[in-house]
């Protein structure tokens, strides 16, 4: 028979409710298996006893409007559930991951049944069912405060999870946005590449450097050194009156030149000496 009456839309809205709380306490026995982080794992517990008095107050709201407790499917909360078992299949995911997914998952749920409950809240109002209208929104605030805790943890939550995922599940760090696995490894090996080739620039640079620094200060040293030696020795040539030992001082040996230059004066004066003595 179709349904004229809003008294009819309440008691739909009721046996939709009922429905999906039977079916969500299931999914948060399978939650808090899926779930390892202690904090949620208390809280989804938590929840899963709250769930149960939210059955019994649906219950008693049957009774409230003289209509016996009957639940009616939910297609939304069957497609809720589909939704976590099709990618648990499909999917094949890691724990972590899985688990990721799960926080998603059950948000979707909480507003659900956020939406649900301030459905039937407003047809009750309207029908002036006072009782219905306290005993839901006691379960409203309940389904609130859960949608409230999954939202205010869920980041915390994801970034352990991520840290325990392996390089194919997630690409990038929640907090710098670079990449992670394989594309961690390539950009290291190219900076590592980057620095072994600027240290042997610097290596390079450094012989460079020392052949310079090394060959230019002898070289001009032993430049020097000589020019100062052929001076002092053409010096002393010019007032010994001997030309010829001064040109032969451009060579490196120009110390043992001069000295052949002295012994050859030194004679000549003993044999002059000589000459002048006999005569």
């Amino acid at each position: 028979m179709p349904a004229t009456q809003m008294h009819e839309l309440l008691k739909h809205e009721l046996g939709d409710l009922l429905y999906a709380e039977q079916l969500i306490l299931k999914m948060l026995g399978t939650l808090d298996r899926e779930v390892s982080n202690p904090e949620l794992n208390k809280r989804v517990q938590e929840h899963a006893g709250e769930t149960e008095e939210q059955i019994e107050r649906l219950r008693r709201a049957f009774e409230a409007i003289g209509e016996k407790a009957k639940a009616e499917k939910c297609d939304a909360a069957v497609g809720l559930k589909a939704e976590h078992d099709s990618y648990k299949k499909e999917e094949k995911p890691s724990k972590p991951l899985l688990e990721a997914f799960d926080l998603g998952n059950a948000l979707r749920v909480e507003h659900y049944e956020i939406a649900g409950y301030r459905s039937a809240i407003a047809v009750a109002q309207v029908l002036g069912h006072k009782e219905v209208v306290s005993l839901l929104t006691e379960s409203l605030r309940e389904e609130e405060a859960m949608a409230a805790f999954v939202e205010r943890n869920s980041v915390k939550a994801l970034k352990l999870l991520a840290e325990q995922m392996e390089p194919r599940d997630i690409e990038f760090t929640p907090e710098t946005g670079r990449p992670r696995g394989p594309g961690a490894s390539k950009s290291g090996g190219s900076a590592a590449k980057s620095s072994g080739s600027k240290t042997g620039e610097r290596a390079s640079a450094s012989k460079s450097g020392g052949a310079k620094s090394g060959g230019a200060k002898s070289g001009g040293a032993s430049k020097s050194g000589g020019a100062r030696s052929s001076s002092s020795r053409t010096t002393a040539e010019s007032s010994s009156g001997d030309g010829r030992t001064g040109g032969a001082s451009k060579s490196g040996g120009s110390k043992s030149g001069g000295a052949g230059a002295k012994k050859a004066s030194s004679s000549r004066g003993k044999s002059s000496g000589g000459s002048r003595a006999n005569a």
